[in-house]
């Protein structure tokens, strides 16, 4: 079965990006799928075919590994917070060893995960991911850790104070 554009369209709901999902599973192409549609010109069927994957399971979003860098690309420059955010959490289920660590996209977490202006959903995953990488190198997690300590947490929500405590705290998982 292929998936049409007409079928990704629709108005954002949890029951169209999980009906997506599903269809998507159905095919076994995640990968062409993504190819396919991360690059529409309508950013409602870029946000939905990408809200798609973040009901994929790991097995199923381990055929995007291949392009993980062009998904980090795409995030590093996308205006969009609803996309940015559907990337964001695509990437952060993806494999990440030290040599995939990136200093243009841990510098782009950084960034959002302090930026106010920025979504808490966004914030948060650029927390958790900003996290992924440092841990692999020492200096850099005390870094992160610095950077969480100086945030004025008035400013945040509760979602994002918790990822923060728990990175801070050594209790995160990621």
């Amino acid at each position: 079965m292929h998936i049409l554009r007409n079928d990704i369209k629709g108005n954002y709901s949890e029951e169209l990006v999980t009906n997506l999902c599903f269809m998507v599973a159905e095919t076994g192409d995640f990968l062409a799928f993504v190819k396919e549609y991360m690059y529409d010109d309508d950013p409602i069927v870029v946000r939905n075919a990408l809200s798609a994957l973040t009901k994929a399971t790991d097995d199923e979003l381990s055929q995007l590994n291949p392009i993980r860098e062009e998904l980090i690309d795409m995030a590093i420059i996308c205006n969009n917070s609803s996309i940015r955010r559907a990337l964001l959490g695509v990437i952060l289920r993806l494999d990440m060893k030290e040599d995939d660590v990136r200093t243009d996209f841990l510098d782009h977490c950084l960034g959002k995960m302090v930026d106010p202006d920025e979504v808490p959903s966004v914030q948060s995953l650029c927390m958790k991911l900003a996290y992924k990488m440092c841990k692999f190198y020492p200096e850099l997690l005390t870094e992160l850790k610095r950077i969480l300590e100086a945030m004025e947490v008035s400013y945040y929500t509760p979602a994002v104070k918790n990822v923060r405590n728990k990175i801070l705290n050594n209790k995160y998982q990621g």
